[in-house]
């Protein structure tokens, strides 16, 4: 009898072990809104992977929440703007909205244009995989940071910039009568052109080149995707990391956030030309600030490609 209790007792022991393992080793989601208003962050499981929940919930500004991600997770994270209820009690979002009708998303994705956080989790030899995307457009800014990592670079990836102000014409997204932009198109979704989507005749890597659109989000912010094949320089990789998603991170984050790791990354976190959001304080006395200028200039590009296109 002795004997059997005390196997009992080892074996509820070693279960306990397991069991507070497991929490430790389970990977953490920390969404941080350090926008000046409320977001709403949407959450989408890949297939046949367990469902991360919540699907979808409110951020207060200055508000943090951390989630535990099921083990081998593979999804994408966001943040939705400008949500109301109508008069029925439908729920809905101006910005990367998943249509559900209700806060959370239900299996439901980002309706572009929208910043995607994307990750895959104990993927192939144990790395994690992340990236931010700008394939499906920008609404907000964004930044990915792994925390505690042990190998695989583990650098922070992400858009610093608020691209809503230089977006070009032709891609801008605004309220109503306003010429303010609340979000930023894709070429792809705005045009709808196989060149700019990757599709049909332009499929593979080899045919389909970046656009002088997708060269406007990728000078402003060098780490993120800027169209479907951005792979090399977009897609980054850890191994035992905690992750913290920030919206509307500083433009000039700290070296203490970011942690005093070996950077991997080929290309820069940010474009320090492309810092600067509005009007500027001075200097120039055409108000532009450089996002605007590239704006411009890619507007201009784009016109002449329309005129004569390449053969």
């Amino acid at each position: 009898m002795d004997r059997l209790l005390f196997f009992a007792s080892n074996l509820t022991l070693l279960l306990s072990f397991s069991f507070l393992s497991g929490v430790v080793e389970s990977t953490t989601f920390k969404l941080v809104n350090n926008c000046r208003h409320t977001i709403w962050p949407g959450i989408l499981t890949g297939a046949d992977r367990t469902v991360l929940t919540p699907t979808g919930f409110t951020l207060l500004s200055g508000k943090s929440k951390t989630l535990i991600a099921p083990t081998a997770w593979s999804g994408r994270l966001w943040a939705r703007t400008l949500c109301s209820r109508d008069t029925s009690g439908k729920f809905s979002c101006a910005t990367a909205d998943c249509g559900s009708g209700q806060v959370q998303c239900a299996g439901a994705g980002a309706i572009p244009p929208a910043t995607l956080a994307e990750f895959t989790l104990n993927g192939d030899q144990g790395l994690d995989f992340y990236d931010v995307s700008l394939v499906d457009g920008y609404n907000l800014p964004m930044l990915v940071v792994p925390r505690g990592g042990t190998s695989g670079g583990c650098s922070p990836t992400g858009c610093l910039v608020d691209l809503n102000v230089g977006c070009p014409k032709a891609l801008k997204v605004a309220l109503g009568n306003t010429s303010d932009g609340v979000a930023c198109k894709s070429a792809c979704e705005a045009f709808g052109n196989p060149e700019y989507c990757c599709s049909e005749g332009f499929a593979t890597p080899d045919t389909c080149q970046p656009s002088a659109f997708s060269l406007f989000f990728k000078h402003a912010c060098p780490r993120s995707y800027s169209y479907a094949y951005d792979d090399k320089t977009s897609t980054f990789t850890c191994t035992g990391a905690d992750y913290m998603i920030i919206f509307c991170p500083a433009p000039y984050t700290s070296e203490k956030l970011l942690g005093a790791r070996r950077e991997a990354a080929e290309l820069p976190l940010v474009n320090k030309t492309t810092m600067y959001g509005g009007r500027a304080s001075g200097g120039s006395s055409s108000g532009l600030v450089p996002v605007q200028i590239i704006s411009c200039a890619i507007a201009i590009i784009a016109a002449i490609l329309m005129i004569w296109p390449c053969s």
